[in-house]
């Protein structure tokens, strides 16, 4: 830029060429003002509420910044902008700078004055952008790293033909080899985006992968169902260790169209037979949304598996987490997740202010009570570290986290769809969310026939109070009782 005639020159007045490099680096303009160049420093001034008017008017609430945040393109298109703005505001620091020195009267700091005075102003420029580099990088790996392309959308994948094996008697042995083939077609979603779907469900699965074990045993799953025009939501979980567990026709190896050891154990059984469970992601991902599919009678759309060793980590990340234990526990056969050795686990009653291992033990142990009482745990302490976590502990620990994040889930939901997702998120009432737990007696049909252990579920009746939850949530929450479902316990002066 070039003077104007109407510019005041700074001859008059001596200025500190230091402080007017502060002034235009915090606010590009104001150094240049400060030194008489009124002119342009009103020019700039001008640049400047252009660029914020355009930054409101893109990013305008919390929202629009939230989903910029999950857009890879953005993010990539924020840092390129953040570097031109370093870029204009280390000019006009410098501009600022010999404005001023042009007046020879102009006071000039020597020493490690001058140097506190370089080290100020450096900070003031590089700090806010570094700090955001630091975030912007971190998120784009986030995003790029733990979900899916567009080409892998379930939602919109069309039908697919595959071969699977027949092995009729291999029912209650899935060990057995295979002896002929047929070939079967799975229907899919055709649906670009959830937005044309009358429910939005995805399957969240807690993964135990555990020392000593060969792959992942899905011991929580639970789907969460939610309605895109109104964000109402419904939680449903299924417990680990129903059997006869219902498949979608074409999948599996069992002529009893279920699978009949333990749900938790079908993703096992999608790595030793990916034939077997045809579909647009993985076998075990296949095997595992069919079934849960098939077991609530409504269709997965996508799922989102985080496994229990990065759980540790988790928690530490967030500082811990709070929790009343309202009696003495004690399990001596606790597995110990670090190497597997059977221990005695003890934990006190009271109230507690648990590490990850603690957490992690809390959620796993089962022996003293059951796999349901389990399953209330692991909610619990879910529900724990929502409540308590703060957005400063967050930000803080963003690279632990997000570390953690990359290292433990895996998800099928695709990248553009994220920032649908997060502009859904907002419409659900955390509160007001249905929630129940499909567990005996009250969804307990029989007991298996050929003399094994293990429970065979009232699939027809899970169907019929899944719907009655998502047609007539306030009803059915009334006539099921689940206005009555268990709270976590809270220390009594709480």
């Amino acid at each position: 830029m070039t003077s104007s005639p109407g510019d005041s020159r700074a001859s008059d007045r001596a200025k500190q060429p230091m402080l007017a490099a502060l002034l235009s680096a915090l606010l590009p303009g104001t150094g240049q003002i400060y030194v008489g160049r009124r002119s342009r420093g009103l020019t700039m001034l001008i640049i400047d509420i252009s660029m914020l008017a355009v930054f409101l008017f893109f990013f305008h609430d919390k929202l629009a910044i939230a989903k910029a945040f999950v857009r890879p393109t953005m993010l990539a298109v924020m840092m390129i902008i953040s570097l031109a703005l370093l870029g204009y505001r280390l000019w006009a620091a410098d501009d600022a700078y010999q404005i001023a020195r042009e007046n020879p009267e102009s006071r000039r700091l020597i020493g490690w004055a001058a140097v506190s005075a370089t080290v100020v102003i450096a900070a003031v420029l590089l700090v806010p952008h570094a700090v955001f580099a630091y975030y912007d990088i971190v998120q784009y790996q986030n995003i790029t790293t733990v979900f899916g392309d567009d080409d892998d959308d379930p939602v919109a994948a069309p039908a697919s033909s595959t071969t699977v094996p027949d092995a009729a008697g291999a029912e209650d042995d899935p060990s057995g080899t295979p002896s002929t083939t047929v070939t079967t077609t799975i229907p899919l979603e055709t649906d670009a985006l959830w937005e044309d779907l009358d429910r939005l469900n995805i399957l969240l699965i807690g993964g135990d992968a555990g020392v000593g074990r060969t792959s992942i045993r899905t011991d929580s799953m639970i789907v969460v169902s939610i309605e895109p025009e109104t964000g109402e939501a419904a939680m449903f979980q299924v417990p680990r260790n129903w059997t006869y567990a219902p498949l979608p026709e074409g999948m599996g190896i069992w002529d009893c169209d279920c699978y009949p050891g333990l749900t938790n154990e079908l993703w096992v059984m999608g790595e030793r037979y990916p034939e077997a469970f045809p579909g647009p992601g993985t076998p075990p991902e296949n095997a595992v949304k069919g079934m849960i599919s098939e077991f609530l009678g409504i269709p997965i759309h996508y799922y989102a598996l985080v496994n229990l060793d990065g759980f540790v980590d988790l928690v530490d990340a967030l500082g811990g987490v709070d929790m009343y234990v309202e009696e003495e526990i004690v399990d001596n056969e606790f597995p110990d997740y670090t190497d597997g050795t059977i221990t005695t686990l003890v934990i006190d009653q009271g109230q507690q202010h648990m590490d990850g291992e603690l957490a992690l033990a809390y959620s796993r142990t089962r022996h003293q009570d059951s796999d349901y009482a389990r399953m209330f745990r692991q909610r619990c302490v879910l529900e724990g570290l929502l409540e308590q976590t703060d957005p400063a502990s967050l930000l803080l620990n963003f690279g632990k986290l997000s570390q953690v994040i990359r290292d433990t889930m895996t998800t099928d939901i695709p990248i553009d769809a994220l920032p649908e997702l997060v502009e859904l998120m907002p419409k659900v009432d955390k509160d007001e969310i249905t929630s129940i737990r499909f567990m005996p007696p009250t969804y307990h049909l029989k007991y298996r026939d050929d003399g094994e252990p293990g429970r065979i579920a009232n699939i027809d009746l899970v169907h019929e109070h899944v719907q009655f939850i998502i047609d007539d949530p306030e009803r059915a929450t009334i006539e099921l009782g689940l206005e009555d479902s268990e709270e976590c316990p809270k220390a009594p002066d709480a």
